[in-house]
Formats: C-alpha cells, structure tokens, sequence
C-alpha cells in the first residue's frame, strides 16, 4: 500500500512507453522537455499554471519528433538550446542500446544533424553536458569508464573505473569538476585538468544505481544504494549523514530539485514506486505506484517532478516548502 498522499497533478499523452524524460535543466530553455523511447526523441514545451496564471493547469505543446531507430537508455540538453534567439537552436545527446551516444541538433525547420560518438563497449548509463558552454559532455557506462568529448566527437579522457559507472553530474560553477557515481557504492569527484580524484564518497554497500548532486547546495549529494537513500553532505564526512529506507524491493534512481536543497525524488521498486521526500521536514509528500515508471527530472524552476509511464507522462506539483 501507498500513501498517495498528493495525486498525480498532470498527465500528458506520448505516442510510446517512455525510457527515459528530462527537462532542460538551463533557465532559458526551463520549458523544454525530452522523451526518449524504444524508436525515438520526442521534444516538447512544458508551461504550467504555477508560472502562468492564464493557463488553466498544464498546456504541452510538442515540437518535434526525432527517429532513433534503437531504445534510449539517457538523454540530456546543451546550454547551447535556446528558442529565443535566430535559428532556434535544439541541442541534446542520447546513449543507445547500441552503446553509442547520439549529438543531436536542430533549427526546427530544415537543418537537422545527429553526429554518432563511437567509443564506449556496454550500456551506457549516463550523460551530461559541461553546463557553461556546452562544448564537452562526459558519459557513463557498465564498461567501468567515464569518458570526456568534445561535441565533434573527439574523446579527451577515458577515466578507468572500479565498477560500472552509474551516473555522471558536471558542477555548476566550476566546468574543470565531475561527480562519477559507480555500482560498487563509491562516489568520486574529479579534476578534469589532471584527471584525479579530488575527493570520495563511500555508501558502505552495493549496489549503488543512481546519484545526483545537489544543483542548490554544491555540498550536498544523494543516492540509492539497495533499498536505501544514502544522504550526503562534504563538509562533514565521506559517509552518508542520513540513510533511509525507501524502496523495500531497491532504488532505481534519485534526483535533486532544482530550485529547492530539501526535496528529493526516488523511484523503485515493488510496483513502480514514485517518492519526493522533504529531508528538512522528514515529510514524504509524494509515495505512489505506477504501472511502469521510467525516467525522473525535476523542473528547473518549479517544484514539478516528472516520471515516464506507459505512453504517458505524470507530474506532480510539490508544495515548495
């Protein structure tokens, strides 16, 4: 049984199961969001009634849908999109099943390219652009290695890895860092201009499937490990200050609000458990279960947490406190 303390606030249709969803994590493309699938990318404008009044709850417009031909296993945007300037310009990478990553771009109106980046040999299962200029991106896979790009291609570091490399984050303010989240529970931040490890994070245990760091408080990082939430804060210790049970079946992934230090969002299993929890408050504002649940972002501005569904989006509208 579940809480299901808040409902899901929004739902939205899509053509296919969703694998993977993220919103534009860059305040001038906040409004855009991306849904990978077993074929292709479907890119869309989110607007919501808690920035706009005149509109009454969610109004989606989709944009455009980009043919993949094989399912997307990570998806994420440039701070090179923007629809504001002349040619708009859309810009995100995918990994593949086919253990390749995908440049994608676009003006939306004639001019689409997809430059495919050769290099890893396993499922990759994570990506992320350098968020200053967008010229780099760095991945992850279960060929135990982190590997840095340039956009045309060219790979700059291959970081060796203990363990498969579950997730991958870029700090916000200083493009020469990385977080590296690996399987075996061990989390390392590096410096990308001697390519060592500054620091470590150790869970304690496996496996480790998902990590973020925290965009608000750089000190601050999150993970499921097994059934656990594992809390971090740097300043204090390289173990975790709070460990909590949250998925008695185990975490698949977890994921920071982006305007807000406290609210965190897990997904996992039995049934498809979708969970924001309050560390300020220990309060759990949303604890539900779907059918099939795929993908998790946060909303760059707004407490509006999205997760993937069979041919359908759901989000819930958080009390931002």
């Amino acid at each position: 049984m579940f809480d299901n303390s808040k409902p899901i606030t929004y739902t939205v249709d899509v053509p296919d199961v969703v694998h993977a969803v993220e919103f534009s994590p860059f305040e001038w493309s906040s409004k855009l969001i991306g849904v990978g699938t077993s074929s292709r990318v479907s890119v869309g404008i989110c607007r919501f009634q808690e920035e706009d009044r005149e509109i009454d709850g969610l109004e989606y417009e989709h944009l455009r849908d980009f043919h993949h031909g094989i399912r997307v296993t990570a998806l994420a945007w440039s701070p090179e999109t923007s629809l504001a300037v002349i040619p708009k310009i859309l810009r995100f990478c995918t990994g593949g099943s086919d253990h390749k990553l995908r440049l994608i771009s676009s003006d939306l109106k004639n001019d689409d390219s997809v430059k495919i980046i050769d290099g890893h040999t396993d499922y990759i299962n994570a990506v992320t652009f350098d968020p200053s200029k967008g010229d780099q991106l760095a991945s992850v896979s279960d060929d135990h290695t982190c590997r840095v790009w340039d956009t045309d291609g060219t790979q700059r570091i291959c970081l060796p890895l203990g363990s498969p490399g579950m997730s991958v984050c870029w700090h916000r303010d200083d493009h020469m860092k990385i977080m590296v989240a690996e399987k075996n529970g061990i989390i390392r931040f590096y410096n990308l201009l001697n390519q060592q490890p500054i620091m470590s994070l150790d869970c304690g245990h496996a496996p480790l499937l998902s990590a973020d760091w925290c965009l608000v408080d750089s000190l601050k990082v999150g993970a499921v490990v097994g059934t656990d939430l594992h809390l971090f804060d740097t300043s204090m210790s390289s173990r975790p200050v709070e460990r909590r049970s949250v998925h008695s079946d185990g975490g698949c992934l977890v994921k920071w609000a982006k305007n807000n230090e406290h609210l965190v969002a897990t997904t996992g299993t039995p049934a498809c458990q979708v969970k924001v929890i309050n560390a300020k408050t220990n309060q759990i504002p949303v604890s539900s279960g779907l059918q099939i649940s795929s993908g998790l972002s946060w909303h760059y501005r707004l407490p509006i947490v999205v997760v993937g569904g069979d041919r359908k989006l759901h989000f819930w509208s958080i009390d931002n406190t």
